[in-house]
């Protein structure tokens, strides 16, 4: 069971870019010999869809298609009595702090929630368990750099989920147990959906507080259409939530 995370890791990757993209292209390239006309179509493939996933335009696109939901409102925060900060990763090593720190993602909810959380007042719960055994969890991270770096306190931690199924069923466990049924959700715009939709099944509603939205208004210009690292891992955020809903509709 320890090793469960790490093979789930490894089918996700195989599923999303780069890699997939790329295992068709090594596909065709192993068929050129034989299949000629079918390799290079295989070739086509899968370097035509790295390129069209890594330009902005495309990738905006998609993160367009998996949420459109609005900044947070500040009258409806004012019916939360609590905001939960959803973990996002860490950096495992990080020599400049001494060990483990927050991952790109992680930092920009925290200092969001953070951001909310002074304006709210509102008691905090950070939600995050570890990948490996040997890691810190997400939530002890988080809880660190709120109170260390952003002086803002934090009630309850969840340090045992390992996906956002878990991060909903353990937080509600929590929240429940101190009469807390309405939370400000804090999470990236890309997987607030399916947060959100998670958070009701386990009996906690919601009113979510993205970061990370894609500007609606914005008119793309000729660099977008230019493929980019940036462009190709905010498509990743996008295809990965779109099959992560799909298996949660199909599964229940």
């Amino acid at each position: 069971m320890e090793d469960l995370p790490h093979w789930k890791a490894l089918a996700k990757a195989l599923v999303l870019p780069p890699v997939a993209p790329l295992l068709f292209a090594l596909i065709g390239l192993g068929l050129m010999r034989r299949h000629p006309r079918r390799g290079r179509a295989l070739v086509s493939i899968g370097v035509g869809i790295l390129v069209l996933l890594s330009m902005p335009a495309v990738s905006t696109l998609l993160l367009r298609v998996v949420d459109q939901t609005p900044v947070l409102d500040p009258a409806q925060a004012a019916t939360a009595q609590a905001i939960v900060i959803l973990g996002g990763g860490i950096r495992r090593q990080a020599p400049e702090y001494g060990g483990a720190t927050l991952a790109p993602l992680t930092l920009e909810r925290v200092r969001y929630g953070a951001r909310v959380a002074r304006a709210t007042h509102l008691p905090v719960l950070v939600s995050g368990g570890r990948f490996a055994a040997a890691d810190p969890t997400e939530a002890a991270v988080m809880k660190a750099a709120l109170e260390d770096e952003f002086r803002v306190p934090v009630r309850w931690v969840e340090d045992r989920s390992r996906n956002t199924h878990e991060n909903a069923q353990m937080s509600a466990a929590l929240l429940t147990a101190d009469g807390v049924t309405r939370v400000v959700l804090i999470g990236h715009s890309f997987d607030m959906p399916r947060a959100t939709a998670e958070f009701a099944a386990a009996g906690i509603a919601t009113v979510p507080a993205p970061t990370g939205i894609v500007d609606s208004s914005i008119d793309f210009r000729a660099t977008d259409f230019v493929p980019t690292a940036a462009g190709l891992q905010q498509s990743y955020y996008a295809l990965y939530e779109l099959y992560a809903e799909a298996w949660r509709r199909l599964t229940g």
